[in-house]
């Protein structure tokens, strides 16, 4: 199964030239906790997510309207392309503390963002099973 798959449908974005609040506006929306900001042609520049807002927005009194999201987006160290399988992409997200990866083409064009959830959603009742199947340790 490919990871482009399990993403939410149609990628969350916004343009370089967005401000805070209409990244905001944008995952309120699409009910997602980050957006990957493109540029002109596109091509993934970054990533702005719940994290960002909280940790570089909330407490700097800054206007969201006039705030530019490039300003506080987090760039992109990682990204996923279709042949990137879901066991990847988490070992990845976990790895780096991401919650959230776009998945790219060749060019960079962003084409989806996988999420942690958005994989084990996908994988719950496979985890589910594992959990219920391993034996349960004694109480002392």
């Amino acid at each position: 199964m490919s990871l482009l798959q399990w993403c939410d449908e149609g990628p969350a974005t916004v343009s370089l030239l967005a401000t805070v609040e209409d990244a905001v506006r944008t995952m309120t929306d699409k009910a997602v906790g980050a957006v990957a900001v493109v540029d002109e042609h596109g091509i993934v520049a970054g990533m702005f997510t719940e994290r960002d807002v909280l940790a570089k927005f909330v407490l700097s009194g800054r206007d969201p309207k006039t705030t530019p999201v490039r300003e506080l987006m987090s760039p992109i160290v990682e990204m996923a392309t279709e042949a990137t399988t879901a066991a990847e992409a988490l070992s990845v997200m976990l790895e780096r503390h991401y919650r959230h990866m776009p998945i790219v083409d060749d060019h960079g064009k962003v084409l989806g963002i996988c999420s942690i959830r958005n994989i084990l959603e996908a994988r719950v009742d496979d985890l589910l099973a594992q959990l219920d199947a391993k034996p349960r340790a004694a109480k002392a």
